[in-house]
């Protein structure tokens, strides 16, 4: 990849995570998200006011943010697996950077969680499938979307830096591609962490706000009955 091939990729993606889907349905429905529960425009904060499946589309749309850059970048640069998996992780880090400090709403942007799964859907479809299935059921056994949202980036980028790492076919960081991809995973891992430290510090006094996924399906469902 040339350096301005880089640079058109992270803008491009950057701009892409810059969308906030929240913020939209949110001025659908004549409030503003960011003004609501949490205050965080995101998944979790749409369903709790919301309802099921305003999230739902909320959780997809942002999911897209992930996967449109990231498959373009894979899709136009594989020339070779390791240029292949150095775009898409370009790409991927640069959709959740613009997704948590969107230029365009002053740097307050989500918590980067349902774009991070839509890079690794592209990386990896068959293992994101798998965590999301596992955090689901944690969300239903806890009813914490925040440790939910901590098991898939914790284990996606352990899952990731193992499979590129026996891709390249290279001894921990001694390939420059294997080392760069790693500092990007990392880079997913720190972002989406540091996006909840505030999840985490209500976690650690007892003080975060449970969500019933399946109370707020029901609920949905008896609204649209009446």
């Amino acid at each position: 990849m040339a350096w301005w091939h880089i640079v058109l990729v992270v803008i491009v993606s950057y701009m892409c995570g810059n969308i906030s889907v929240a913020r939209i349905i949110g001025n659908s429905k004549k409030t503003d998200v960011t003004k609501l529960g949490s205050g965080n425009p995101g998944t979790t904060n749409i369903l709790r006011n919301f309802g099921f499946k305003l999230g739902l589309l909320n959780l997809v749309l942002d999911m897209l943010k992930g996967v449109i850059p990231t498959l373009v970048a894979s899709l136009i640069f594989n020339q070779t697996p390791e240029i292949k998996i150095l775009a898409t992780y370009i790409a991927g880090v640069s959709a959740i950077v613009g997704h948590i400090y969107p230029v365009v709403y002053k740097f307050k942007g989500g918590k980067g969680i349902a774009s991070m799964l839509g890079v690794f859907f592209v990386a990896n479809f068959w293992w994101t499938l798998a965590v999301v299935a596992i955090a689901a059921i944690s969300w239903l056994c806890f009813k914490y979307g925040s440790v939910a949202s901590f098991l898939c980036v914790t284990l996606l980028t352990v899952v990731e830096g193992l499979k590129v790492k026996g891709h390249l076919g290279a001894t921990a960081l001694s390939h420059p591609y294997n080392l760069i991809v790693s500092l990007l995973l990392f880079a997913i891992f720190g972002l989406t962490w540091f996006a909840h430290r505030k999840n985490i510090q209500r976690l650690l006094v007892g003080r975060e706000s449970k969500v019933d996924l399946l109370k707020s399906t029901k609920k949905k469902m008896k609204k649209n009955e009446i």
